[in-house]
């Protein structure tokens, strides 16, 4: 009947000791970096979206009067122009 008895504990392995990973001075900053964005950064992105959207309706609607009116098609870019801010914005965050 020796062979129904189990060992109270495991022996443990032996382990080497291992070295702290050494980083150089300058990289250590790249470590701290935010885990999170800043709490700014979706409602100006989602505004930046929605004025180029807006801006872009309002020269089309107001047959390219408005909204600066002696720019003429120079409107488009300045409405893809936040659109572009926003996806700009939109890579930052996490």
């Amino acid at each position: 009947m020796d062979f129904l008895v189990y060992p109270l504990s495991m022996p443990k392995s032996k382990s080497r000791k291992k070295d702290p990973v050494y980083i150089p001075d300058e990289f250590a900053h790249l470590d701290k970096a935010p885990k999170e964005s800043p709490a700014w950064l979706a409602p100006l992105m989602v505004a930046a979206f929605i004025a180029g959207l807006v801006w872009i309706v309002i020269f089309y609607v107001s047959g390219t009067l408005y909204p600066v009116p002696h720019i003429g098609a120079w409107n488009m870019v300045i409405g893809f122009g936040f659109i572009a801010a926003g996806f700009t914005l939109a890579t930052k965050w996490r």
